[in-house]
């Protein structure tokens, strides 16, 4: 199956080589056709819930002085993934980046400046072969961490997790190739922080509950994405989402749950839509007496000359978002721009080191209080 997975995207590399070579002998603009990935163009499915990338398409061409660069960038990087697949390796996204970065003969201009370069370039590949980025042979550097009682086969490799002390399983960026081999869980938890993580595994959290804990580390890579997205559907497991309660951990909660604009083009694979977020909520601040621990909002309000800015606006913009139209996410936003405040997880520390996992999260998966 790799191998014939391989081969057409071999074939597809090719493809794309073949219709520039003959737009040339035709004596046309060199150019490639792939789906516009701006928010214009990105839809929410009511239905799956999840975010999804409209029919519009734009053309890349090399004779066109503002794309001519990144057309250069998209061939060479086109190349190499034929070159790895062909050989049998993978790369990282920063091994393409060094692989690929030269001065080019002639001119005082390097093929790449640095990765923020490349980065689109290779999602721009993937949407206009319909290929995802690992049927290209490129890996991102591995991000997040699972704990809780699940055994894995990695590769012929047994790996219990409940046996790997306070480190657990580092989330690689291909995860489709884990084979999930027992487990006692009776949930998914993704939390946010790497804090948050520590804590709940040094308080045995992922045991006493039979709960597997995914650490995201901020915004989740594509590896954490999918495997969230496999543990549900796969072993049949609730997903509850724990983030800071703030614009940019309710945005992360919706990237997990519903996909990213940026790559909307994969959320089947990588969003979970009937994941529920467990907190923190604006609510919790007068429901567990934080008040004395909560941070401003950085930015302006809506209400000062100029408009909103910082943390005000991504909640208002957020507010404008078809997947963020639920009454209850409308009043959540709004409460928060209201009271001006934000509620980071670790606060809950001010109670007792112990208090996030012998009252919070119990009481609220106990009480099903969860946003949608």
């Amino acid at each position: 199956m790799k191998l014939e997975e391989d081969d057409m995207t071999v074939e597809k590399l090719e493809s794309l080589g073949d219709q520039i070579i003959e737009q040339i002998k035709n004596g046309e603009n060199p150019h490639f056709e792939k789906p516009v990935r701006s928010r214009s163009n990105v839809e929410f499915d009511e239905t799956e819930g999840v975010l999804t990338l409209g029919d519009s398409t734009s053309k890349r061409y090399f004779m066109n002085i503002g794309q001519a660069r990144s057309f250069m960038q998209t061939i060479l990087i086109a190349q190499k993934c034929k070159e790895l697949i062909q050989e049998g390796r993978t790369a990282s996204v920063r091994e393409l980046y060094y692989q690929l970065k030269h001065t080019i003969p002639g001119l005082d201009e390097n093929t790449l400046e640095d990765q923020e370069e490349s980065d689109p370039v290779i999602v721009d590949l993937e949407t206009a072969l319909d290929s995802l980025r690992e049927q290209l042979h490129l890996i991102a550097e591995p991000k997040g961490r699972l704990f809780g009682p699940i055994t894995i086969e990695d590769q012929g490799d047994e790996v219990n997790c409940l046996e790997l002390g306070k480190s657990g399983l580092g989330v690689p960026s291909i995860v489709d190739d884990y084979e999930f081999l027992e487990h006692d869980a009776d949930y998914v938890l993704v939390v946010e922080t790497a804090g948050m993580v520590n804590r709940l595994v040094e308080e045995g959290y992922h045991k006493e509950h039979n709960a597997i804990i995914l650490s995201s580390g901020g915004q989740p890579s594509r590896g954490v994405r999918r495997l969230t997205n496999l543990l549900h559907n796969e072993l049949d497991l609730p997903v509850y989402i724990f983030t800071d309660g703030d614009p940019w951990g309710y945005y992360i909660y919706s990237v997990l749950k519903a996909g990213s604009m940026n790559l909307a083009f994969e959320s089947t694979r990588l969003s979970t839509p009937d994941a529920n977020l467990i907190g923190m909520t604006i609510e919790d601040i007068d429901e567990y007496d934080l008040q004395g621990v909560t941070e401003k909002l950085k930015g302006k309000a809506p209400d000062q000359k100029g408009g909103p800015t910082g943390d005000y606006k991504r909640a208002k913009d957020m507010m404008e978002y078809e997947w963020f139209q639920h009454k209850e996410w409308q009043k959540q936003l709004q409460d928060m721009i209201d009271r001006g405040v934000r509620i980071e997880q670790q606060a809950l520390a001010s109670k007792k080191f112990e208090f996030v996992a012998e009252t919070y999260l119990p009481e609220k998966i106990e009480r099903s209080n969860f946003l949608p």
